[in-house]
């Protein structure tokens, strides 16, 4: 008998349809992986299979449990953790945890033995609150949640979304240690590494299914798809920068006596293309919210566009973009409203506006869809649009927080390719971002370590120092020196 069994599974959404006759099974103890691009179906595939939605046609079975008629004992057998974590932001970790025992009629205690070796690495935090969990921990904390009840089957949908590498490596390690307990693990990801952890993987793309096989043999079936040739900057566009956009001395940003921000030092040119990494964790983001004007520094000095991160907050304000992970767009708004919109934030004036807004669209090809809802597009699109209105007012740096998590990798190359634009029109781009490949597509790269700027330097040149073959092992060496595990 297979663990999950789907059987000419079809759903439709109004007009669209997420599924279209998929039919796969997975092996009892197998980790499985249900890859393709956004929006291909997979988020709905794990909602049936998990008995949070119904099928329009066909079958899925999990454990010789139909989907429709049995989900009481499915729910007893599976375990599901979405790519958002399903945490309560507000509730401790143990709160949490005792909550999601409660759901599956168990306590913690009883299901201690099946969570021990995963959270064993956060209980000692068991007190915090999830929300002050750092990307990694949360993780762990929502993987502990899922198999508080001892599932047989545990669905893994985009589980490392937002997370840095280490933590990535570090819950599959947990998913292997899982399957020699027989586990049967479904899970998808838009991470490559990942894909190839997994025995054999379904490519659904526009929901249905292409092709069934081993990793290496769909991920050269599908090379288009995952794996789309890279990008380079055409050597007579580059000219070097000279003018300094943003720069800092000595920054320090302490919450009590904890250094979150530890003096930190760096200079970025105009149109240069400037990757700011570090784990989950490492100080980035209260480092970014100083820039931006977000937050006060404790001590040091530091300029953006010219302007003091003290005094001028308001003013840098005025002068940067700024695109976060969710994309910053209103879902309920259509393209052209939201356009609208953020340049009129920015003190652009009507004629400007509607200029820029028809040359936008041309350049983007949704001037068919200007009127259409942001809620109803791709999430490439979304992604597009985000950081077309963030750089819409043609700000002198763009601040990027991981703006393609959970993207695949096609898509991400295009939004790249705007960025490379950008970057060539003169426009400084900040980025950070948890894809090692990305990396490679900086200027110059720092990575914090607990709160310190540990390497700094264009990707060749870290590679050199560190005698590492890629970004990701120079990311990996040294991330794992890290001795603090939360911001």
């Amino acid at each position: 008998m297979n663990a999950i069994e789907i059987n000419g599974v079809s759903k439709s959404y109004g007009q669209v349809k997420a599924l279209e006759n998929v039919s796969f099974s997975v092996d009892k103890g197998e980790v499985f992986g249900l890859i393709g691009p956004d929006g291909a179906g997979k988020t709905t595939m794990f909602r049936i299979v998990c008995t949070l939605l119904l099928p329009d046609k066909g079958t899925a079975m999990v454990e010789g449990f139909d989907t429709v008629d049995q989900m009481k004992e499915i729910r007893r057998r599976v375990g599901y953790m979405p790519g958002k974590f399903s945490l309560y932001q507000d509730l401790t970790v143990q709160e949490n945890l005792e909550f999601f025992a409660t759901l599956f009629g168990t306590t913690v205690e009883q299901g201690y033995d099946s969570i021990k070796a995963i959270y064993s690495q956060i209980e000692r935090f068991r007190n915090r609150k999830a929300g002050a969990l750092s990307g990694g921990m949360k993780q762990k904390l929502a993987l502990s949640c899922a198999l508080v009840h001892s599932p047989s089957v545990l669905l893994l949908d985009e589980p490392t979304t937002g997370v840095d590498p280490v933590s990535r490596k570090e819950l599959w390690d947990l998913l292997g240690m899982l399957k020699e307990r027989n586990i049967t693990i479904m899970a998808s990801t838009p991470y490559l590494d990942e894909v190839r952890r997994c025995e054999r993987v379904a490519f659904l793309d526009h929901g249905q299914i292409r092709g069934i096989d081993t990793p290496e043999v769909i991920l050269d079936r599908f090379a288009n798809v995952f794996n789309p040739p890279g990008l380079s900057k055409c050597a007579e566009t580059v000219s070097q920068p000279t003018e300094t956009i943003i720069d800092v001395h000595h920054l320090v940003k302490a919450f009590g006596t904890f250094h979150a921000v530890d003096d930190i030092s760096f200079s970025v040119k105009r149109g240069e293309i400037f990757g700011f990494l570090g784990a989950n964790g490492a100080g980035k983001t209260t480092a970014m919210h100083m820039l931006t004007g977000l937050n006060q520094p404790t001590s040091g000095t530091g300029t953006v566009c010219g302007y003091d991160i003290r005094t001028g907050h308001e003013q840098i304000k005025k002068h940067i973009g700024y695109m976060s992970q969710k994309f910053s767009l209103y879902e309920d708004l259509t393209v052209a409203e939201n356009i609208r919109l953020f340049a009129g934030i920015y003190g652009m004036n009507d004629h400007d506006i509607a200029r820029k807004t028809d040359e936008l669209l041309q350049r983007l090809q949704f001037t068919a869809h200007k009127n259409d809802l942001v809620s109803s597009l791709p999430l490439g699109w979304k992604q597009k649009l985000a950081f077309s209105v963030s750089i819409f007012h043609e700000p002198g740096v763009v601040f990027l927080d991981e703006p393609t998590g959970g993207v695949d990798p096609a898509t991400r190359r295009q939004f790249w390719e705007l960025i490379y634009d950008a970057a060539a029109r003169g426009i400084t781009v900040f980025v950070t971002t948890h894809y090692m490949d990305e990396a490679e597509y900086c200027d110059r790269i720092s990575i914090m370590v607990d709160g310190k700027i540990s390497a700094l330097g264009t990707p060749g040149e870290l590679k050199q120092q560190f005698r590492q073959p890629d970004m990701d092992h120079v990311f990996t060496y040294l991330a794992r020196q890290a001795t603090r595990s939360s911001d």
